[in-house]
Parts: structure tokens; C-alpha cells; sequence
């Protein structure tokens, strides 16, 4: 009896001890995993970085319309069958990374549904997207509010948020986001996790009952739901989903974090086809900061969104690379080498050696509209390039009959243009704000969307 005691307590022992080890490995590992958010020298970054016109390098753009083979695109046709293909492929290959064949299935539910929101005039409505592969599931919650005008079908804004679909409207029937959440000092974000408290923070940001009143629905979706966003090797989130076997991360060419938010989007899009109450036709993708990045690559792929809109998008949104103002490539590879493929690594410091640049980007949305946002003290986000990103796109949109930038000089402060290319740069910071969403409403009256 006395032998099997002393057995039963070694395991016992041998149990606790892997219990202890297991544990004290997996807190390293998330400590490891949040160090470099915590440790990342911004002040050396920013004090480094080029905010003076003066100090642009002299560069020369890729041509957007002279094809690989030095053709010249003169008609539609052309660009349509030949030259945006190309660069699509280089984007997928070079920038954002090219998402692998998924071999799963999807699954959409409507979890929630309260026809009486905001004082009776919205309906309230929560989807959760099951993506399920190999046994693994990764969910993705999109909040919807809709107009309750008695219309059938109603046009929509979509975007990503960065707080969870609880922050962006008070609304107390919001499912609190339960996942990895950035910290954020000026609204209390800490530890990683949203709380109760945080409902309604970023209503400001998201006006969810002025486009009510205009007659718009709103659809948003937490983007750590698709991917979270530290760097964490791609362990979590969609990727591992679509991994072969053996495989532990993407391939060089292969998506990173921009690319798996712009997928989710355009998974969002799948169930708008499927909504009687919506409008297929007349969805718009909106983003703001890394989610303007996101925005534009969605709209860019996904001939389905009606407008594509980036709000202050920068570096690796609407911003030209080769200017190096602001943000540049070292800066986002150091910061967040997750956000894209490791192709892009090799243009650190190299930007001339990238046979696109972001003008190319917006020229992938034509004919479609595209509206590009900037704020003046938003010098990191580079206004100028994404100014210039919209002009020097504008000869596509030409090609197409359609009027895009004509000027050669910067537009006046809160003075928009709402041609199929839009362009405002407001007063203010790098935020999204309600003077933003009147011209983004402004915009999507104009374009497709007239009631």
C-alpha cells in the first residue's frame, strides 16, 4: 500500500510540475507577445521621420498605364484585360501578400435581432460568420443597424473598428468583444481586454445615427475577430485556418494582417448578397488609419463595394511610397511587420526598387468611385501623398470618361471634390470625425447611392 502511495504521489508531483512549466511558458509567451507593443520606441521613429517638404527625394512613379511589356494602354480594353491585372498581381505578390485557396466552409447566423433600436428608427442586428476548417472554427461578429423607413433594401457603409462593436454606439444589446484588443491610454484600454465601460467610446468616430437619419445602414465588424493585431507569428486569428500540412506560417508572398482584414470585409459582403433588407448594389467599405489600408485593398480586389473610402490611410493606404514623408516602409515593417508579406521587407529603405506605387492602388478601384481623406496635422499619414495618390490616378478614370483629380496643387482646407475621385483635407488630427462622415455622405448621395 505504502509502494502505490509513493507511486500516486510522484505522478501527483510529476502533474503539478508540468501544470507549473506549462503554465509559466504560455504567460512568457504572451508576455513575448505584447512586449513589442510595450517596448517600441516611437519617440526614435518619429523624431527620424521626414516632415519637411523640402527633404522629399526626387523620384519618378511607375507609369500606371504602360503595361510590363512597355505598352501603352489607350483604351479600356486594354487596361481591363492586360495592365490591372498586373498590377493586382504585383500587389498580391510585393505588398499585401496573396491569399491562399481557402478549402473550408462558411457559415452565417443571425444571433441577434431588435427592430427597435435608437428610439424605434433602426433595426439592430448581429451576424456571426463561422469560418471553419479542418476542425478549427474562427468567428467574425458583424454588428448591423439598419433605418427602419420602411424602405425594402437600404445602402451601406461597411468598416472595420478597433475597440469591438460594443465602442462604437451605446447601445446596451452590443455583444462586448471577448478577445485581444490594442491598448489605448486615451480611452482607457488596458490589459488587452475591452470592458462594459467601454460602450460608446467611439461613438464620435462612427455616427451611427446620422447616417440612420440619412437614410444608411452601418455595418461593422471588431477586425481581432479576423486577425489579432500584434505579431505573433500568425498562431492566431484566420491564417492557421488555411495552412497546409506542416505549414506554421504564410509563405513570402502570402497575406499578412491588411490582407486577412480586407478578406473579412469582403466575407462581410457575402452575407450582404444574402440580406432582403440590404442593398447589395450600394455597399461602401470605409476605413480609417491601418483600416484605411485595409479598406483600399478590399475595394481594390473586391469589384462588389460600390465606393471604396480611406480616412487618413497613410503609408501602405493612399500615401505615396517614394516620397518617404512621415511613415515610410522601415517605420511599418519594424512597428508591425505582421500588417504585410515579407516580400515587402525588401523595400526598406528601397522604395525605387517597388515596381507599384499607391496612385497604382487607387487606380485598381476604376470606374468604380474612391474617396480619399486627409487632415492637416496629420503629417505622419502624409496628406500630400495621398493627394497625389488620387491625382496621379486620375488618368485611369479618365480612360473611362469619368473625372477624377484635375488640380496639380493641394485642395484649400475643408474644401471637398466629389468626383469619382473624392478628395477633402480637413482641419484637425489624424481621427475620424463627423465633419468626415457629412462628406463621405455627401459622396455616396452623389455617386450610385441617390434616394
Amino acid at each position: 500500500m505504502l509502494i502505490k502511495k509513493n507511486i500516486r504521489i510522484k505522478i501527483s508531483s510529476k502533474l503539478f510540475y508540468s501544470v507549473i512549466i506549462i503554465s509559466l511558458v504560455a504567460f512568457l509567451y504572451s508576455c513575448s507577445s505584447i512586449k513589442k507593443e510595450k517596448s517600441f520606441n516611437w519617440g526614435y521613429y518619429i523624431d527620424k521621420a521626414n516632415t519637411d517638404e523640402s527633404q522629399v527625394p526626387q523620384y519618378k512613379l511607375p507609369d500606371v498605364l504602360v503595361t510590363e511589356e512597355g505598352e501603352v494602354v489607350k483604351n479600356r480594353l486594354t487596361w481591363l484585360q492586360k495592365r490591372r491585372s498586373e498590377i493586382l498581381e504585383l500587389y498580391k505578390n510585393e505588398i499585401y501578400g496573396r491569399v491562399p485557396q481557402w478549402n473550408g466552409s462558411v457559415e452565417f447566423k443571425t444571433t441577434k435581432e431588435i427592430p427597435n433600436s435608437l428610439n424605434d428608427k433602426a433595426t439592430m442586428k448581429e451576424v456571426t460568420a463561422s469560418f471553419i476548417n479542418k476542425g478549427d472554427t474562427v468567428k467574425m461578429n458583424v454588428l448591423i443597424y439598419l433605418p427602419n423607413d420602411g424602405k425594402e433594401k437600404h445602402p451601406l457603409f461597411v468598416g472595420l473598428n478597433f475597440f469591438g462593436n460594443h465602442t462604437v454606439c451605446p447601445d446596451t444589446n452590443i455583444t462586448i468583444v471577448n478577445g485581444y484588443v490594442i491598448n489605448k491610454k486615451a480611452i482607457n484600454v488596458k490589459n488587452h481586454k475591452s470592458t462594459e465601460a467601454k460602450r460608446g467610446v467611439m461613438k464620435e468616430r462612427w455616427q451611427v445615427e446620422k447616417l440612420i437619419d440619412k437614410g444608411y445602414g452601418l455595418a461593422t465588424i471588431f477586425y481581432g475577430d479576423l486577425d489579432p493585431d500584434f505579431d505573433d507569428g500568425f498562431q492566431n486569428g484566420i491564417h492557421p485556418l488555411f495552412y497546409k500540412e506542416g505549414q506554421t506560417k504564410p509563405k513570402d508572398n502570402e497575406w499578412g494582417s491588411i490582407s486577412a482584414w480586407a478578406w473579412g470585409l469582403s466575407r462581410a459582403m457575402d452575407y450582404f448578397e444574402t440580406d432582403s433588407t440590404i442593398n447589395e448594389n450600394k455597399i461602401a467599405v470605409v476605413g480609417h488609419s491601418r483600416l484605411g489600408k485595409a479598406a483600399l485593398w478590399a475595394g481594390a480586389q473586391d469589384k462588389r463595394f460600390a465606393i471604396t473610402i480611406s480616412n487618413n490611410s497613410g503609408s501602405g493606404g493612399a500615401a505615396l511610397f517614394r516620397r518617404k514623408f512621415g511613415e515610410t516602409i522601415d517605420v511599418s515593417v519594424a512597428y508591425a511587420p505582421q500588417w504585410y508579406c515579407d516580400n515587402f521587407k525588401k523595400y526598406v529603405d528601397n522604395e525605387n526598387k517597388l515596381p507599384i506605387d499607391q496612385h497604382m492602388l487607387i487606380s485598381l478601384i476604376v470606374p468604380r468611385a474612391v474617396y480619399i481623406a486627409s487632415a492637416e496635422e496629420d503629417t505622419w499619414a502624409d496628406p500630400k501623398g495621398e493627394f497625389l495618390s488620387a491625382k496621379y490616378a486620375t488618368p485611369v478614370y479618365n480612360l473611362f470618361n469619368k473625372k477624377g483629380i484635375e488640380s496639380d496643387k493641394m485642395f484649400e482646407l475643408n474644401q471637398p471634390t466629389m468626383n469619382s475621385v473624392g478628395y477633402h483635407i480637413r482641419s484637425g488630427k489624424h481621427d475620424l470625425t463627423e465633419y468626415d462622415w457629412n462628406n463621405y455622405i455627401n459622396f455616396a448621395d452623389k455617386h450610385y447611392f441617390v434616394k
